[in-house]
Formats: structure tokens, C-alpha cells, sequence
């Protein structure tokens, strides 16, 4: 055991993980915790190898220590898989994710991010910027998938029950076990009705996809729509309020992009570096390996985290500066090799429309209360965020 204590539970890492991702770096790249029986890599040029090597590092067990199971394919659809099945997955979903079909999505985005933003200025300007941000990530999917709009709101409030758990173990709670069924059921009741009235929508196109000449089942459709549908809500709107908390932290980088909105774009990828909304995912080693003279044998588990990585001072100078200007090439945010994050294209559009419209419609000088975290091992981002703003 490495004499730093580390536990993705540990409710201080959620306040602030980097010093103990530092010393992790520096003082044990290949980390053990025998209690929980994981390995962990830190080191940007690991990470990034790890990632890449499906073959030795699988994602057949899922990526999330909490929901280890050689099963989880069933549930975590192809995030769970490894090519060739992956490949064959991912292809069929990423047609939904085409640059021409994100760039399609834009004025969709804009228009309900300007009626949500309005809404809250017209009542004085004081609110909590995770519940403005949070429906419009989560309306886009829905729009993706095929959600009727009347359901979104209750889609939204299962999906952030979803990722709870239990600030003591880490363990799934009684209502995120809630929340993943009804999300089920409703996904099901959805493919049901899309079988007997197809539209132009994902649904509809998964049921009619074919893999090696057979039809998806309902459950692997199902699998799909829970994972689009829960990663979908809570990844951009965790960035979101990153980028809003860390901005009033550092106002000098604040007034640069108020200054010159052409600059939000280089606000969302140093957020997306400085302070992701997500830390780390869970690898099965499939074979021994040699880490720094420590063999990890077969069958173990391996944490890739690729919030240390991004601030690795061997690849980003001053990294734990919040500074817009910098070199952000060989950021991992949205990780790397075959299992890079396949809305990566949209989370990027979403993040960039919303702040773009923030800024034409504040002063810079907002204001923000205590930020509250969400509590999840590899889940780093607010549940709530006070603001005051004054508008243009």
C-alpha cells in the first residue's frame, strides 16, 4: 500500500481532488488501495497509453467500480464493450453525432437557451445556474433521441436521481436504483411505441439498425437510450457550471472572453482541461503488466484519471493555472483511443452556445454563492451554483 490515502469516495476529493492527483503524480504514478482493490495511473503519458490499448485495458466490466460486472454490457451498451463489438456499436450511434447533424442542432440550442436565459432575467437576475443550464443539454438529447417534450422534465429529474450515491461507500442509492428503472421502463414503453410508429428520431433508427444482419433487441436499444439519455444531461451541465464557477474565480480570465467573445471557445476547452466534469473510468486488465517495476496481474482493476493527467506539469506548463491562453492540444478530457467520448462534438457546441449567449446578455461582473457538489467518484460538478447577474 502507497502511503498517500486515496479513495475516489472520500468526500474531500470531491471539494478538491488536485492536490492529491499531484502528489499521486510525483510520489506513486502507480497507485494501490488494497481496501477497495484498485490500481490507479495519473501520468499523462500513461493515461493516455491505458487508454488506447483496449486489448489490455477492457470495458467489458463497465467503468465504474460501483457497477462492476462482467454483465455490464447489458446495461452501459457499448461503453461497456470493446471492438469489434464496440466499433460495430459506436458506429451505428455516431451517425447521430455527424459534424452536419451537430451543426444542425445550433439554432435549436441558442433559441432555448435564449427563452430559458430570459425567463430568469425577467424575474430580477438572481438564480442558480445549474438549474437554468441544466434542461438545455437535456432537451437537446431528448430532441436526438425522440423524447416528447412533455416528458423531459421528469426524464431530466430521473436521469440527476440517477447518479446518486451514498456519501459513505460510494454505493448506488435506493433512489438512483429508482431512477435507472423508471428510466427503463419508460425507455421500453417508448421503443413500443416507435415499433408500431416509427419517426424521425434515434429510437426509431436503432430499432431499425442491423449489427452482422440482425436487429438490435429491445435491450440493447433500451441500454443505449439510458446511456445517451443520462450522459447526455449531466456531462454539459457539470461543464457548464465549471466554467461559470471557475471564471468568477479568476476574473481576470473572465474579462477576457467579456471582452472578446471569439475567446469562449478557448473558456470552454481550459474548463474542459482545468476542471472536468469527468475525473476517471475504471479499465479490467487482461493480461499481467508491468507498472514502475510492480507487476498489475490479470483480472485487476485500474483506474485511468484523466483529471490528473490534464494537469500534468510534463505536458502543461503552470498547470494548475486557470489560464486561457495556453497550449490545450493534448487535453484528455474527453479521453482517448477507441472509447473517446462520442458526443464530444455536441457537448462542445452546447457549452459554447450557452456561454456565448450568457455573454451578450450579462455584465461581467456577476456573482456567485456557495457552490453545492454532487457526489459521485468520478463525477466532478455542482448541483447548485447562486448567481446574480445584471443584465445588458
Amino acid at each position: 500500500m502507497s502511503v498517500i490515502s486515496y479513495s475516489p469516495y472520500d468526500r474531500a476529493m470531491h471539494e478538491d481532488p488536485y492536490p492529491t492527483y499531484a502528489r499521486l503524480r510525483e510520489q506513486a504514478p502507480l497507485y494501490r488501495n488494497d481496501e477497495l482493490d484498485f490500481w490507479a495511473l495519473t501520468r499523462h503519458a500513461d493515461v493516455h497509453a491505458a487508454g488506447r490499448d483496449p486489448n489490455t485495458y477492457s470495458n467489458s466490466y463497465g467503468v465504474d467500480l460501483g457497477l462492476w460486472s462482467k454483465d455490464m454490457a447489458r446495461r452501459q451498451s457499448f461503453i461497456a464493450m470493446d471492438p469489434p463489438e464496440h466499433t460495430q456499436f459506436r458506429a451505428l450511434i455516431s451517425r447521430a453525432f455527424t459534424p452536419r447533424r451537430v451543426g444542425e442542432l445550433e439554432p435549436f440550442v441558442r433559441r432555448i437557451t435564449r427563452e430559458r436565459l430570459r425567463a430568469v432575467l425577467d424575474a430580477g437576475g438572481d438564480f442558480d445556474f445549474i438549474h437554468l443550464v441544466q434542461d438545455i443539454p437535456a432537451d437537446v438529447i431528448s430532441e436526438l433521441v425522440g423524447v416528447p417534450a412533455a416528458d423531459r422534465k421528469q426524464i431530466l429529474a430521473w436521469s440527476n436521481d440517477n447518479i446518486l450515491r451514498d456519501e459513505t461507500t460510494g454505493a448506488v442509492t435506493e433512489a438512483s436504483a429508482a431512477a435507472t428503472l423508471n428510466l427503463v421502463t419508460y425507455y421500453a414503453e417508448l421503443i413500443a411505441e416507435r415499433r408500431a410508429r416509427p419517426g424521425n428520431d434515434m429510437v426509431s433508427a436503432l430499432i431499425e439498425a442491423e449489427i452482422d444482419g440482425q436487429r438490435l433487441s429491445d435491450q440493447d436499444v433500451g441500454a443505449v437510450l439510458l446511456l445517451l439519455g443520462v450522459a447526455g444531461n449531466e456531462s454539459t451541465t457539470k461543464v457548464l457550471g465549471n466554467a461559470w464557477l471557475q471564471a468568477a474565480r479568476h476574473p481576470d480570465q473572465r474579462s477576457v472572453v467579456f471582452g472578446d467573445p471569439a475567446r469562449i471557445g478557448d473558456w470552454v476547452e481550459e474548463t474542459l482541461r482545468f476542471d472536468s466534469s469527468g475525473h476517471m473510468t475504471a479499465r479490467h486488465v487482461t493480461r499481467d503488466v508491468e507498472w514502475y517495476g510492480t507487476t498489475v496481474p490479470a483480472g485487476a482493476r485500474m483506474l485511468l484519471i484523466f483529471a490528473a493527467a490534464n494537469r500534468d506539469p510534463a505536458v502543461f506548463s503552470d498547470p494548475d493555472v486557470f489560464d486561457l491562453g495556453r497550449d490545450r492540444s493534448r487535453t484528455l478530457a474527453f479521453g482517448t483511443g477507441p472509447h473517446f467520448c462520442l458526443g464530444a462534438s455536441l457537448a462542445r457546441l452546447e457549452n459554447r452556445v450557452v456561454l456565448e449567449e450568457l455573454v451578450t446578455a450579462v455584465h461581467e461582473d456577476y456573482q456567485v454563492g456557495e457552490p453545492v457538489r454532487v457526489y459521485h467518484p468520478s463525477i466532478h460538478g455542482l448541483s447548485s451554483l447562486p448567481t446574480t447577474v445584471r443584465a445588458r
